[in-house]
């Protein structure tokens, strides 16, 4: 057999009673089952009406199969349902069961019972042979809370007050058995598992009447306070609430309740501050109500629960309390020192009452112009006050407990100081006024405004004068324009430098306060020779050419030449200073400079004071020799000079002086050296001399002689008498010498 299940809705049916025998239950006279709806006495009301068309209720469809029940069953179960084809589901229709039996031996679920599933069983036995393949459904495990219809295999609720509270989930064996059920058939079987959905049929409760909490009287606001819940048995949104407190205006805005949507708890949060020593114990009712109501199962105020909340306040030390949040005093900058701005108060608001201490919080009070007394909160004035330096004074007072917690506040203090006309008026700036040559008589020469730092409540007014002399000034006036400005007016017009530079003027200035104060200020008005537009230079090169009586163009030659000389001596100077370090530095370079030996560094002079033992002296070349970039390229020059040298100088005690060859050689070395802008200008070597094929004592130079002078004759200078010549010429250590 093979099984289908099936989903679907029926009528519930449940039959308490047992009989004796089976018996098909049918509609038999006497037995009446009807269904009745809310037009029940139409017809009553329409003729009462007196309506003379009569509506007839339609005719009621049934849909139903035949019922069996077993004998000498003492199980209460169901045996079949009824249902009306008018039945939507929607518990508009009631079933009413009378007759034989009813009440008795059977029952019928007015409204409900729920089709559950519909299993389905097939059999390959030919269904038109015998009863092989007529089945018959039952249930083995699952009663007496669900049934199963024998022929249909629908599985219907049979108990009638199923509770998901009590039990969500339940399974269903269902058998079936061919042949009828009859002995020697087959049977099968097949498990449903029947889980109940929940519906809101359980409205919150609170687990206590009464819930007591305490609070500290220094707890911020929106601190928690306590929690409550009211238990639904109901889950998801069935099982939502809102929390809400009841009481008076006072309590109830002290406290307020919110719902926590994790755990459905309501939570009292503390919503304005407390004071024990006020009030000390809030009493106030919560209620919890659903959020979604269903009254086709509880009344609406059985979603709804309430308990009285206990609240205790808790005494805390607290520091003291000013009687006014902030103070602002006003006191006269001429006040005297002592004299009393105002006073200060503070309470210790706990039932203790401690003694209290007040002092100025020196960290913020930087003039240290008041001093408060710390007993009583009096403030005085420690030093004299002075507006225009310090309008506003801001200072902090502490109050102190005396006991061993030290608890103190503070409070702000702003003190004004008021103006008292303690200053003199003066110009408002460093004028400086000038005349220019031939200004006429009543001209405005300068105009005058004053300041005062004091600040009157009037506004200030200023009132502008000379000073009271015996004469009348016949150069200048002053004239006051009544809006704090004055005029300084020529008197004449013959105003000229070669006369006279500069005047000076006194000007008195009054102001307005109570006392009057002015002060005198003297003015130096300068006579100027003003450019044509009235421009007088006050500064810079022109205002320097008039002071010195000269024109601009002839001050400013004058300073270009100065300039000029200036300029001239630094370079003369920067020049002289120059030459002077590149002196000392060949001097320190001549001294320091070791030339190897292919350079020479001293020349022979040939004096003839010594006769035959002549000295060979050596002296300073005029500038000291240095090595040059062509030299390298001279050398393979010069090769062929060293040979010829050599040649020469062997062949000597050969050639005369006048030998054409021996002045040839002169002459070329003369040329050369003179074509030579490099080689140093060797002064010491005066003469070229020749002795003579005939001296005794042969060549004075010769190479192939290293014979030294016979020691009769006298030496004047005891240095040798050969010098190597070679290095004139860079030649190496095999050349000859003499």
């Amino acid at each position: 057999m093979q099984w289908k299940e099936m989903h679907g809705w029926t009528v519930k049916m449940s039959m308490p009673s047992v009989l004796a025998m089976v018996t098909v239950f049918s509609i038999i006279p006497g037995g009446v089952l009807s269904d009745t709806r809310s037009t029940q006495g139409l017809e009553a009301q329409q003729i009462a009406q007196g309506s003379t068309h009569l509506h007839r209720r339609l005719k009621r469809g049934w849909i139903w199969k035949q019922l069996f029940v077993p004998e000498e069953d003492p199980t209460p179960r169901v045996i079949g349902q009824l249902k009306s084809d008018y039945d939507r589901g929607e518990f508009s229709i009631k079933y009413i069961l009378s007759g034989d039996g009813a009440g008795d031996a059977f029952e019928i679920d007015e409204y409900s019972g729920t089709t559950v599933a519909q299993v389905t069983a097939t059999d390959a036995d030919d269904p038109m042979f015998g009863n092989n393949a007529k089945l018959i459904y039952s249930v083995l495990q699952g009663e007496p809370y669900f049934s199963v219809e024998p022929k249909t295999g629908i599985i219907v609720t049979s108990w009638p007050n199923m509770d998901r509270e009590a039990r969500e989930q339940y399974l269903v064996v269902v058998q079936v058995k061919d042949m009828l059920g009859l002995s020697g058939g087959y049977s099968s079987s097949t498990t449903v598992t029947v889980s109940l959905t929940d519906v809101n049929d359980n409205g919150p409760t609170f687990q206590h009447h009464l819930y007591t909490f305490a609070v500290p009287e220094n707890a911020a606001e929106g601190t928690t306070v306590g929690r409550v819940m009211a238990y639904d048995g109901d889950s998801g949104i069935n099982a939502k609430m809102t929390y809400s407190l009841e009481d008076d205006l006072e309590e109830s805005s002290t406290f307020i309740i919110k719902t926590d949507p994790a755990t459905q708890e309501g939570l009292i949060l503390l919503a304005k501050p407390l004071d024990y020593e006020t009030k000390r114990r809030f009493v106030m009712a919560a209620e919890a109500v659903n959020d979604h109501v269903d009254t086709r199962f509880l009344d609406l105020e059985e979603f709804r629960d309430r308990t009285t909340l206990k609240i205790i306040v808790e005494d805390v030390d607290e520091p003291p309390v000013f009687l006014s949040e902030v103070y602002e005093w006003k006191v006269p900058e001429n006040a005297a020192v002592g004299t009393v701005v105002g006073s200060v108060s503070a309470r210790d608001t706990d039932t203790v009452n401690n003694p209290i201490r007040y002092s100025i919080d020196k960290r913020r009070d930087n003039t240290k112009a008041f001093k408060v007394d710390p007993n009583n909160g009096t403030i005085i004035v420690a030093k004299a006050l002075d507006r225009e330096t310090a309008t506003w004074h801001n200072i902090t007072v502490e109050a102190k407990e005396t006991t061993q917690s030290h608890l103190s506040s503070s409070v702000v203090v702003f003190i004004k100081v008021l103006d008292i006309n303690d200053n003199v008026p003066r110009l408002a700036r460093d004028y400086q006024p000038y005349i220019c040559e031939g200004t006429q008589a009543g001209e405005l020469i300068q105009l005058l405004s004053a300041v005062d730092p004091d600040d009157p409540v009037e506004g200030h007014h200023f009132y502008f004068s000379m000073v009271p002399e015996k004469h009348i000034n016949p150069n200048f006036t002053i004239r006051d324009n009544q809006d704090n400005t004055a005029g300084i007016v020529a008197r004449r017009s013959s105003f000229t430098r070669k006369d006279r530079t500069q005047y000076l003027l006194p000007v008195v200035v009054t102001d307005s306060g109570s006392p009057a104060l002015s002060s005198t200020n003297t003015l130096t008005i300068s006579v100027c020779s003003c450019q044509p537009a009235g421009h007088c230079p006050t500064g810079g090169v022109e205002a320097l050419a008039l002071s010195m009586g000269v024109s601009l163009q002839t001050l400013l030659g004058i300073v270009v030449c100065f300039i000029t000389l200036i300029v001239l001596s630094i370079l003369m100077l920067v020049v002289r200073r120059h030459r002077r370090k590149q002196q000392e530095k060949l001097e320190v370079e001549g001294k320091e400079l070791e030339l190897p030996e292919t350079v020479s560094q001293k020349v022979l002079y040939y004096g003839e004071t010594g006769g035959v033992g002549a000295d060979l002296n050596f002296c300073q070349p005029a500038v000291p020799l240095r090595r040059h970039p062509r030299r390298r390229e001279r050398r393979l020059r010069r090769e062929d000079v060293r040979a010829s040298i050599r040649m020469s100088l062997r062949e000597s005690h050969l050639i005369g002086p006048d030998d054409d060859v021996f002045r040839q050689f002169i002459l070329d070395r003369l040329t050369e050296a003179d074509l030579d802008p490099y080689v140093p200008p060797f002064d010491c070597l005066r003469t070229y001399a020749y002795e003579g094929s005939g001296s005794p004592t042969g060549s004075l130079s010769s190479l192939d002689s290293t014979t030294e002078l016979e020691p009769e004759q006298p030496v004047s200078n005891p240095r040798t008498s050969t010098v190597r010549l070679t290095p004139w010429y860079w030649a190496g250590e095999e050349d000859t010498i003499f």
